[in-house]
């Protein structure tokens, strides 16, 4: 069967598509965030069940990625990314058609399948193809050019909304995935060189291997609980901004993109200390959360507008940015020689638990007011602090465990 390698000459535009296409699984999530309430008004139906496209999405992202990278190690990268561009250009074009609730949450499943697949595709791709240093470098740009897409994305979603209506977003999606894909067919081809086989047993047993890990375990709960403070806010904020406060969705998208960069801000900081003590780092940063989580209690009953809750959202941010950066470096380090798996099944499982536990917190605490925001808030950094500090005394326990074996 006839193959299309990547040709030598094209290497430097396929890197760049690459990279175009790392943050599509931030724009499939976000640029839609500031249409949640038009969404749920035009189709008559309530908050619950339109941030259910978003819950559906992280869990079909979350699950295809445990399988797709030994899937893509051993039947290449190239067809398989194609064709889930063209999928997602279809799912997209029948969301921006339908009024069905249902079918958008099929093709909701559909769309974070395919862009697991092709994440995932482009992640190796790089690896495939560079070497060495420049390996590092490229690999090094991956968080901060993925951070572009929930920074960019509410904040044009919320200007098409404005101007066109909620399908804007998805006929945006349309178009842009087809014209990577039309990009890809020209410029593309397989990387992939030496196929590996494709033995289950063996890679159910690494995962079975890692789980059974304590630390590695609650080190992706920490990412888990990091990270859902991101989307609870992504689930309830329009709603607070666009009902409670009457604003639109063009203000909505704007505060979205400033708390975008408090992630981007926090991923920065826990680069920037990467040598400092672990666990002293972290316990500074869940102690402040803390503090700024109660103080967005507390000022509620004297002050409460959009640029209150704005900067304390925005500090609880930067600080989850802090948190995930040095959880993911941690989790990643249990395991050098199955780095890609554990790579996969970090971001898997993240997203897996993610989707149902900020499911579960907008649905007993509903995106009503700054109130529940923060109450929300609070859950989490207390689940934190509750998942550091475990991590802390197990570790504890097995350096003294081994002072005495030494002894």
């Amino acid at each position: 069967m006839y193959i299309k390698m990547l040709k030598q000459k094209n290497q430097h535009i396929a890197t760049l598509l690459g990279f175009a296409l790392i943050p599509l699984s931030g724009f499939a999530t976000d640029i839609y965030i500031p249409s949640l309430p038009s969404m749920g008004a035009d189709m008559h139906i309530g908050s619950i069940q339109v941030q259910m496209t978003l819950t559906l999405f992280l869990i079909s992202y979350g699950v295809a990625q445990l399988f797709i990278g030994s899937i893509l190690d051993s039947f290449g990268r190239y067809k398989f990314s194609l064709g889930a561009l063209l999928v997602f250009t279809l799912a997209s074009l029948v969301i921006a058609k339908t009024h069905n609730i249902y079918l958008i949450y099929l093709m909701r499943i559909i769309h974070g399948i395919a862009v697991a697949m092709i994440v995932v595709s482009k992640r190796a791709f790089f690896v495939d193809v560079y070497k060495g240093e420049k390996l590092k470098h490229y690999l090094s740009l991956f968080t901060i050019i993925w951070s572009a897409g929930p920074i960019i994305a509410p904040f044009l979603g919320g200007y098409l909304e404005h101007s066109f209506g909620w399908q804007s977003n998805f006929y945006f999606l349309a178009g842009f995935a087809f014209i990577m894909a039309v990009l890809e067919y020209i410029f593309s081809g397989e990387t992939l060189v030496q196929p590996a086989p494709f033995h289950l047993k063996r890679i159910i047993g690494t995962y079975a291997e890692m789980i059974g890990t304590a630390s590695f375990s609650i080190g992706l709960l920490m990412l888990c609980f990091a990270y859902s403070m991101v989307m609870v806010y992504n689930m309830t904020g329009p709603y607070i901004i666009e009902h409670e406060m009457n604003l639109t969705p063009v203000v909505a998208g704007y505060c979205s993109l400033i708390l975008g960069l408090a992630w981007m801000v926090g991923g920065f900081i826990g680069k920037a200390t990467i040598n400092r003590p672990f666990y002293k780092k972290l316990a500074v940063n869940t102690g402040l959360q803390v503090v700024f989580v109660v103080a967005m209690i507390v000022s509620l009953a004297f002050i409460s507008n959009l640029y209150t809750m704005v900067f304390f959202a925005f500090i609880i941010h930067v600080g989850a940015g802090f948190t995930y950066n040095n959880y993911f470096t941690y989790s990643l380090s249990k395991f050098p020689k199955n780095a890609g798996i554990a790579g996969g099944l970090a971001g898997g499982v993240v997203y897996v638990i993610l989707s149902f536990l900020t499911y579960a917190i907008v649905y007993f605490i509903p995106a009503k007011d700054e109130r529940n925001l923060s109450y929300s808030y609070l859950i989490l950094i207390l689940l934190s602090a509750l998942g550091m500090y475990t991590v802390f005394v197990m570790n504890k326990r097995k350096r003294k465990a081994v002072e005495m074996a030494a002894v």
